[in-house]
This record gives C-alpha cells, structure tokens and sequence, in this order.
C-alpha cells in the first residue's frame, strides 16, 4: 500500500506472531542484499515493512514488481544464523519493584518467574517508543501479567518489565506502565557510542541472571569502555 509520495508499506498478515514477523524480516533482508535501487531506508513491525523510497529514482509500481517477483522470500532461510545478545540482569534487589505482584497473580514463587523469563530467547520483533526500546516476542503465558492501572511517571533506563503479553527492557528515562522485575546494567540506547543503538530489529535477546555486586561490577566496567555484550550465534535448531 502507498503511504504518502515516497513509502510503501508492505503487509503479511493483521497479528503478531513470529512466522508473520519472519517474513517482514525475510523481505527486509532480501531487498538489503539485492540493493534495489531508489530505497532509503527500511523500518520493520511487527506485521509489515515500510519500504522510503527516492521517487527521482524509483517509483511504487516498480518497487511493487520487485518485491512480487521475489517470490517465496522463505524459501532460502533455513539456515539462517541467529544473533543472540546476551544481557544481564539483575532479579529483583531495588529493581523488581513489582516481583510480588507478579507472584500473586501468577500464583509461582519469585525463583521460578525468574528462571522462566530467564529460559527463552526473545526475538526483537521491532524497536520503537523511544530509542531503542526492543519490543520481545516469545513471554511464556504463565508470567504475563496485565499494566498497572497508573503508570509510573519516572523509570529508570535499564529496567526490565512485562507488559501483557510482552517484555522489554526501557532504555531512557521515562513514564511507563509495565510490571517491573529487574534491571540491566547495559545501555540499550547511548547517544555517545558509535552505534548509539545496541540491538536491532530480528535479533534475539537472552535475560542471563547476575547479582546485584554483578551489576555494579559491570556497571563499572561500561563507564570506563571496558564491557562488551557477549553475543551468540546459533541456527533455527539452537534456539528456544
């Protein structure tokens, strides 16, 4: 569909799910690999790809025949690799200002709602709301849990949460009305850092559980530019 005079939106299907999300990130790939000439910039969601174009380049109906002629844009990833970030975080402490909450509505003890939320890979199905904020796909149903009626005025970057059927982690300051669990010491967004963005849409993100003196540790080591994010790859079969 046209949007606008430079921009379409391509459409696969009206909910979220990952084999949905999968091919919003199959025809991402496939354009950036094929370097379709006229595009500017491509911005995944959940369900669809806003493809900016250059008009004096290119036009809708010529991206349009492209992409149809592209085919099963599936068809060839099979054996495609998945980047894994591993982030820690810190359960509870001053950061789970909501973990008995969580325990009362879920009916499961603190150890277990943090071993399960801490036991699944989450795809990044899109970023969005503030700069990098990871929208997760993948929240085990026996940890969801329903906003808070008030919102928060202030969180603070760095805290981990559930909204819903969703979890995230808020890169900025910021008013917010997920439950909150946990913290990381990793920046998601520094607008100093080369790539001021850590994650992107497509990859994945592993909760690793740390202590609070972890969390100062690494901290510590993220104000003097010594810590990196340990990242994996693994293929379709590695993943959970």
């Amino acid at each position: 569909m046209p949007a606008g005079d430079r921009a379409m939106v391509v459409e696969f299907g009206n909910e979220i799910s990952e084999a949905i999300n999968n091919q919003v990130h199959a025809l991402e790939a496939r354009l950036t690999e094929s370097r379709t000439m006229g595009i500017v910039e491509l911005v995944p969601t959940f369900r669809s790809l806003m493809v900016y174009y250059d008009p004096y380049k290119t036009s809708f109906h010529e991206l349009e025949k492209t992409i149809q002629a592209f085919g099963n844009i599936l068809g060839n990833s099979k054996d495609a690799k998945k980047r894994i970030l591993k982030i820690p975080c810190c359960y509870g402490a001053r950061f789970g200002l909501d973990l008995k909450d969580m325990e009362e509505h879920t009916g499961l003890s603190r150890d277990e709602i943090i071993q399960i939320h801490s036991s699944v890979d989450y795809k990044i199905y899109m970023m969005g709301f503030l700069p990098g904020f990871v929208y997760l796909g993948g929240l085990d149903k026996r940890i969801e849990m329903p906003r808070l009626k008030t919102p928060r005025v202030k969180i603070l970057p760095g805290a981990v949460g559930i909204g819903g059927s969703q979890t995230g982690v808020y890169p900025v300051a910021s008013p917010g009305g997920w439950r909150l669990m946990g913290g990381t010491p990793v920046d998601f967004y520094d607008p100093d850092r080369e790539e001021p963005i850590l994650c992107k849409a497509g990859e994945y993100i592993r909760f690793v559980p740390i202590t609070i003196d972890d969390y100062y540790d690494i901290r510590h080591m993220i104000v003097k530019g010594t810590y990196q994010v340990e990242t994996v790859e693994e293929g379709d079969e590695g993943c959970q």
